[in-house]
């Protein structure tokens, strides 16, 4: 029948399914959190993955910032000063001062809260 009707493939159903914005930035989130923990002797790539992820938190903030934003206020206010402790963290490692655990253990709880775990 698609021989006959080859668009009706192109314009049938995915078997995939659609993502959500939640497991979009999950995703990202555990991507550059997974870079962030694999780097180790490798500055460059360190320095890669530390400057990734400050542009992830600068977009949530970005984000949390807006008056359209729908989350509720407390947790925006969070967000939001998880990425100025995040922003002059990144500056910290990048001196050599400060170690990459803490960013790790932050993203990690920010990708239990898009998971929808209890504590997170």
């Amino acid at each position: 029948m698609t021989a006959l009707h080859p668009h009706r493939s192109a314009y049938a159903q995915s078997d995939a399914p659609s993502r959500t914005p939640r497991g979009i930035e999950y995703d990202v989130f555990a991507q550059v959190t997974k870079r962030l923990a694999q780097t180790g002797q490798d500055f460059p790539a360190f320095a890669v993955a530390v400057s990734d992820n400050l542009k992830l938190w600068s977009t949530l903030a970005a984000d949390v910032a807006g008056s359209g934003n729908g989350l509720p206020a407390p947790l925006r206010a969070q967000l939001f000063y998880l990425y100025q402790f995040t922003e002059q963290h990144s500056r910290k490692l990048l001196q050599g001062e400060a170690e990459v655990g803490v960013l790790v253990e932050i993203n990690t709880s920010v990708m239990r809260g898009l998971r929808g775990e209890v504590g997170a």
